[in-house]
């Protein structure tokens, strides 16, 4: 895959969520404009790879802010990034409008929750700016009878919208979804069999840092999350997005290396 001009293959790479937000699930990851350069250089010293910033929480039972306070939340500290540090970064949004700004601005991917399916100019507005793209699966409704086929159908859709629309193949990857509209015995169906993502011919991201899924409090969640990523890597997974650079890097690294 490419991000940024940057291919990314053969290994498990890790993309480090970064929260402009007051009122994310865990708030460790909760940034501003004051500690965002120190909390990306610890990134990337940790083993970052790309970057994943978030101006909305989507944690359950989330109040949906508007494009326009995304933007607000997000303007100085991504142009700070992209001042200071040469690493890919991603934006995690689903208004095309907020995609827009941030592309405009230096990002070189968007994360989009809804799978380009929210706002129906964003598979285009990615393919203006030549960018590269995240989608993931999501639903209004919990997903009930065939998880594999609610998943699988969804995703190779939002992969057709985006190819559709002229975004390069080698610029797209997918997320199932772990956690949106999903039970915790979905879920760990879901991580368990993650490799199924690539019959659809797309490199993928699984997105299951400190979840509830897990159990217990975000606070108590690092161990499982560092198992999952295991996982992910013995399955081939392209990019884990965690909050925890270091431990999830190393995971990585000892699997690899055997």
């Amino acid at each position: 895959m490419i991000i940024g001009g940057r291919a990314f293959k053969n290994y498990t790479y890790v993309m480090a969520i970064i929260n402009l937000t007051p009122d994310s699930f865990y708030a460790g990851s909760r940034r501003t404009c004051d500690d965002v350069l120190f909390a990306t250089e610890k990134a990337v010293k940790d083993g970052a790879a790309i970057i994943d910033l978030g101006a909305q929480s989507t944690r359950p039972g989330y109040a949906e802010i508007s494009a326009e306070q995304e933007i607000s939340r997000l303007e100085k500290p991504l142009r700070l990034i992209k001042e200071k540090f040469d690493i890919p970064v991603s934006v995690d949004t689903y208004f095309e409008k907020c995609a827009a700004f941030a592309l405009s601005a230096g990002a070189d991917m968007i994360n989009d929750i809804w799978g380009l399916t929210h706002d129906s100019g964003m598979a285009a507005t990615i393919a203006k700016y030549n960018a590269s793209v995240c989608i993931m699966h999501n639903a209004t409704n919990k997903v009930e009878g065939d998880l594999w086929q609610n998943v699988l159908s969804f995703l190779k859709h939002s992969a057709d919208i985006a190819i559709g629309a002229g975004i390069d193949r080698d610029k797209i990857c997918i997320d199932g979804g772990i956690g949106f509209a999903k039970d915790r015995e979905q879920n760990f169906e879901l991580l368990n069999g993650y490799d199924k993502l690539h019959t659809l011919g797309y490199p993928s991201l699984l997105g299951c840092s400190r979840k509830s899924m897990f159990g217990g409090l975000p606070e108590d969640r690092l161990k499982p999350t560092v198992e999952a990523t295991r996982v992910a890597a013995k399955k081939g997974v392209l990019f884990v997005r965690v909050h925890d650079v270091k431990e999830n890097a190393k995971a990585i690294e000892e699997v690899y290396n055997g």
